[in-house]
């Protein structure tokens, strides 16, 4: 019976471990702005799956995110990958967090794909007024 109990001690430690994990949001605050941490980390959580389903990946994205309240404007610093909120706002955090991963998707490679494809659809399109002159 006690290997029982050590066992499912374990179990729920690793578990709360790598559910700890899966979030990567680091929140401060400037002055008295709170938030609750579950409700960030599900934010976050939600709109990394949402872009990831988007994109079709089959990378895993999350982000490293820095979360400041109590900011002067709402922003987003993407060399910093943090988003600043004058107060707690789910909305605006997820807005934050949809726009971070694109610098993940978007690999140089990617980029060059992308960027050949337009440069091709450029090219290949014709001005009606230019046909049969």
């Amino acid at each position: 019976m006690k290997n029982l109990v050590r066992v499912a001690m374990l179990v729920v430690a690793f578990a709360s471990a790598c559910c700890g994990q899966e979030a990567v949001v680091n929140v401060s605050s400037k002055g008295k702005q709170k938030c609750s941490p579950s409700e960030v980390d599900t934010v976050y959580l939600a709109a990394c799956t949402a872009v990831q389903r988007e994109f079709g990946d089959s990378i895993v994205l999350r982000p490293p995110v820095a979360l400041v309240l109590g900011a002067e404007t709402n922003a987003v610093d993407f060399d910093k990958k943090t988003i600043l909120l004058k107060r707690w706002d789910h909305t605006l955090f997820a807005q934050g967090v949809v726009v971070l991963p694109f610098e993940d998707l978007l690999t140089p490679q990617r980029r060059m794909m992308i960027t050949n494809r337009a440069v091709n659809l450029a090219q290949a399109t014709v001005n009606i007024g230019e046909i049969g002159k």
